[in-house]
């Protein structure tokens, strides 16, 4: 059975504050997690994700004055339990891992230490 990629958008908000809105495509809609700093890009650098209602899926590709797309893609789900999902964005740039990790009622963004190779992506 071939699995049909899932997409995901991330997008960078001007107002009412500067912050970025990680979504990605699952069960018919876009799970949603604003990400004030944007994504890390070192390991040791957890950024601190607030989960937002759900989108619709035609939010996927939507822009205006105040919002455009920082990056988007395809992602693959590796791993998930009640408080941790590991997964890799298929981006402009390349793979990138990360970990949502959930603490107490709200969630970090952890960019992980081993990365996918762009050749195996």
């Amino acid at each position: 059975m071939t699995r049909v990629p899932l997409a995901f958008v991330l997008h960078h908000h001007r107002k009412p504050r500067p912050h970025f809105d990680l979504r990605l495509e699952e069960n018919g809609v876009l799970r949603s997690w604003a990400v004030p700093r944007g994504l890390p890009d070192d390991p040791s650098d957890n950024r601190l994700a607030i989960a937002v209602p759900d989108h619709h899926l035609d939010h996927l590709t939507y822009e205006d004055a105040d919002k455009s797309i920082a990056d988007i893609g395809t992602w693959e789900e590796h791993d998930r339990t009640e408080r941790r999902m590991l997964f890799t964005l298929h981006g402009r740039t390349g793979p990138r891992r990360y970990a949502l990790i959930r603490t107490g009622e709200g969630w970090l963004l952890h960019l992980t230490k081993e990365q996918p190779s762009a050749e195996r992506a």
